[in-house]
């Protein structure tokens, strides 16, 4: 069986402020950069070592997966990016401090546009629409190299990683609402040949 490891950037600078973040590119902060080195002693002490990464076009995550090839001795493996992977887009949110949001709009909106499945907030996406771009790209780009046997990393956002795991661990939309993806936490699965994938512990 191939391995993939699903990993959140480290915290960046809007996750500190408490700012939706959405398709903004802010780096990591020195918190997020130390959560993506031990992301990567972890995986060298799993002996885990991809074939190929994938990330988003947003340098949370690049520099994420940076860290983390470096810990792994892999600077010069093959990566590929995607808007695909990007984080959830905020729309009219994106750079504004989540209280200051709820003193707007009230608690009850900020949290359904949050927190809802199928709800976008104006402007942007909802995670049911983060998932009709995630989708599509993880079957035709990254399933194909696991169901060929080799291990892959993907280094991407709290939300286009929460649409990914909805699908492979069969999770209704109440489910994933539930899960939180912790910044800098490796999430570890097995894929058969036949595309089929199961979580295993860390």
């Amino acid at each position: 069986m191939s391995k993939l490891v699903l990993v959140r950037h480290g915290r960046s600078a809007f996750n500190d402020q408490n700012r939706f973040t959405g398709w903004m590119d802010v780096p990591l902060i020195e918190a997020g950069i130390e959560e993506a080195k031990k992301a990567g002693k972890l995986l060298k002490d799993k002996k885990f070592h991809p074939v190929i990464a994938f990330t988003s076009k947003l340098q949370r995550a690049q520099n994420t997966l940076k860290l983390i090839l470096t810990e792994l001795d892999q600077n010069g493996l093959k990566t590929l990016e995607s808007e695909a992977l990007n984080e959830r887009h905020y729309g009219d949110l994106q750079g504004k401090n989540k209280e200051e949001t709820a003193k707007i709009f009230g608690d009850e909106q900020v949290h359904i546009w949050r927190r809802s499945y199928d709800v976008p907030p104006p402007g942007g996406e909802s995670l049911k629409d983060t998932a009709e771009r995630t989708l599509p790209y993880f079957k035709s780009e990254i399933l194909k190299h696991l169901q060929s046997g080799e291990d892959v990393l993907v280094v991407a956002h709290g939300n286009s990683l929460r649409s990914i795991v909805m699908e492979i661990e069969k999770l209704t939309p109440a489910e994933i609402l539930k899960r939180e993806i912790p910044t800098g936490t490796p999430l570890f699965y097995e894929c058969a040949k036949d595309g089929s994938i199961k979580p295993v512990s860390a």
